[in-house]
């Protein structure tokens, strides 16, 4: 690890000093639109009572989306495309704390892969309105999946495997 230091970096942080690696494809599925185009403006985390957002699927995703009301509360991945990728060593309230970017919930980390739980308000076509977000406008969309604790698949019955 080396330690630089530039204008956009607090006290105490520190960069990898090596290439980033390309050997990953994420296939983007929409764009996300929030009320947020600063980072000053954008909340820290979430909230469910939050401003409505849209979750804007590209038209040959919209299929993808059946059955989706059927759920109150959602994960939206999406990549914070905005965020630096070299940090890992972060003072995120600049007190002269440092903290490891994989203890913190940063933007900033070497695949700035967001993830925010959200409730979905509504369905207009191939476009989700959701509370709880917390993302910059025109965000790239990654995926959308019902609320983990919410959706557990059956278990087989015992009797299955005799049918």
């Amino acid at each position: 690890m080396t330690v630089k230091k530039t204008s956009d970096m607090r006290d105490g942080e520190a960069v990898l000093d090596a290439p980033q690696a390309q050997d990953a494809f994420v296939q983007f599925i929409g764009t996300i639109r929030t009320p947020f185009t600063t980072r000053d403006l954008c909340p820290r985390q979430g909230k469910l009572e939050g401003p409505d957002c849209r979750l804007e699927l590209l038209p040959e995703w919209a299929a993808a989306l059946k059955g989706i009301t059927a759920f109150e509360y959602l994960d939206v991945l999406y990549w914070l495309h905005m965020s630096r990728r070299d940090l890992v060593l972060q003072s995120p309230k600049s007190n002269g704390t440092t903290t490891g970017t994989f203890a913190l919930r940063s933007p900033v980390r070497p695949n700035p892969i967001g993830l925010s739980r959200v409730r979905l308000i509504r369905q207009e076509g191939p476009t989700l309105i959701v509370k709880g977000l917390d993302c910059l406008d025109k965000t790239p969309l990654i995926d959308i999946k019902p609320e983990r604790c919410a959706f557990t698949p059956q278990a087989p019955h015992k009797d299955a495997d005799k049918a």
